[in-house]
Formats: C-alpha cells, structure tokens, sequence
C-alpha cells in the first residue's frame, strides 16, 4: 500500500475525483477525528453524498474498499492524538485570562505544526530556492506581509528575488521566469484570485511553485509542485501569523545549512555595504 499520508494521496488525486468524492474527500480531511467512527454511510451522509459514492473514493485512492481507507485514517489520527493530551485544569485556567488564551492557542498550532510538517516536502522546497535562477515571491492582501518578512530574508541570502506588490503583480515584473525560477506563493483565507493568476502564470513558464497556505486543498494548494501548510490540523478557525513565521523560519534554517558558504560571502558583502551608507545605529 501506498505509504503517502491520506492528505498527500487525496492531494494527488484531487483533480480526478468526481463531485460528489471531493465532497466526501474534504469532510475526511476535515473531519478525521469523526472519519475514525463513521460507517460509509454516515461519512456520506454528513458530506452530503451517497454511501457508494464514499466507497468509491476509497477505490479511487488506492484502498482495497473503505475498511482499509478507515484503518488508515484511525492510524494517522491516533499517532496525531498521541501528543494531544491537555491538563483540563490549565484549559479552565486559560478560560479566565484572555492573553493566557492566546498564547496557550499559539502554543498549540506551533505543536500541530511540528505533528504535521513533511521534511521530504520541505527539502524539496529549500533546495528550489538554492537552485533557482530567480524567485519571485507573490503575497496579496493579509498574506503580503508573511511574503514580505521572507522576501526581505530570503534576499540577504541570495540574489534574484523579487517579490509581488501589495494588491497583484506586474507582468514586467515575471516575464523573465524560467523553467529554472521558483515561485513562492502565500495563500490563506480569504483566498485571493491573484494567487491563482500568478500560479497559472508561473506554470506556463514552466516554474516550481512552492505554496505556502494553510491547508493541503486550498485552492493554491491543490495546484503547487511542493505545498507546505501551516494549519492542517487545526479545527478553531484561527489563522496563525506564529505559525507561518515559524515554518518560514525552518525555510530559511535549512537554506542556511545548506548554501552557508556563499550565504556568508554575500552576507559579508551587504555588511560592507551597510557600513559605507551608514544605515543602522551601532
């Protein structure tokens, strides 16, 4: 059996689902924990769609039936819950304090972050932006600034990065995109249809696209080569700018670890630079 997580085969297989699978693919995605429980019949009634229709997607990702298709998403949800255990008493105590709240809720998406991370995928990623001829970096309305912290990173470490303005992007500014450019899009509600312009855009240049949004189907998701999510496992509604940062930061440590020689020359050359226009206060 395929050893993919049920959220990359469902990924992989998206496009081909029918209707009423996609349906039935979202609600497993979303709904794991209850997925675990439900016969066929109840997952299709709470997605909407026939119990055939359920068994078919089952078929449709490779499972013998949806015995198996259940068994594999019980699996990956037990070892998700193996580390979810929260002391009733601190979960009161945050109840009475608004920023002990907050906090605690970061906290948490911090931890699913590191449940859900795929370093596979994130090595693909890292090493797209070492050998990239160019990157271009597309952010649009809440996601600019997420887009904005990276690209101002990412260009201390290497050459040939630009980045998308505020509201949409030039064509001037992505004509000159390669089969050999990396195209960085942030993508998180509400989704906005910039991202999927710049997406297409990049496609028929025939660059990577590496998306960072919340969920594996989002609609940038389900078009990007490499799609790192920051939420997946969360079911409260809340978009965390802790844990965008966070997977940025993970980004940028291993493009450090793995192109440290010339990151520091040019580092080198930028401190020299600095020094000359007299920019910061020492």
């Amino acid at each position: 059996m395929n050893k993919k997580t049920m959220s990359q085969m469902i990924k992989d297989s998206f496009p081909t689902l029918s209707p009423g699978q996609r349906k039935a693919a979202e609600f497993i995605m979303e709904h794991a924990d209850e997925a675990v429980l439900l016969t066929a019949f109840q997952v299709g009634r709470s997605a909407g769609v026939s119990e055939t229709t359920v068994i078919r997607l089952a078929y449709a990702l490779g499972f013998s039936g949806y015995s198996e298709m259940q068994d594999r998403i019980r699996k990956e949800w037990l070892a998700g819950k193996q580390h979810d255990t929260i002391d009733p008493s601190e979960e009161d105590a945050a109840k009475e304090n608004l920023f002990k709240r907050v906090i605690d809720q970061e906290r948490e998406i911090l931890r699913q972050l590191l449940d859900q991370v795929d370093e596979r995928e994130l090595w693909k990623a890292i090493d797209a932006l070492i050998q990239a001829d160019r990157v271009y970096i597309g952010g649009f309305g809440s996601s600019f600034a997420a887009a904005y912290w990276f690209y101002y990173t990412l260009k201390q470490m290497r050459v040939n990065v630009y980045i998308s303005g505020l509201h949409g992007f030039l064509p001037e500014d992505v004509c000159d995109l390669t089969e050999q450019s990396a195209v960085v899009i942030f993508s998180f509600p509400r989704y906005r249809k910039e991202t999927l312009k710049l997406a297409l855009f990049a496609e028929r240049k025939g660059s990577g696209v590496i998306a960072i949004t919340d969920r594996q189907l989002s609609p940038i998701g389900q078009l990007a080569a490499v799609t790192l999510t920051t939420n997946e496992l969360m079911d409260s509604g809340h978009h965390s700018i802790a844990s965008v940062i966070s997977l940025l930061e993970v980004l940028v440590a291993g493009i450090e670890e793995r192109n440290h020689e010339n990151i520091a020359k040019r580092q080198q050359d930028l401190e020299v630079l600095y020094s000359n226009m007299e920019l910061f206060i020492e």
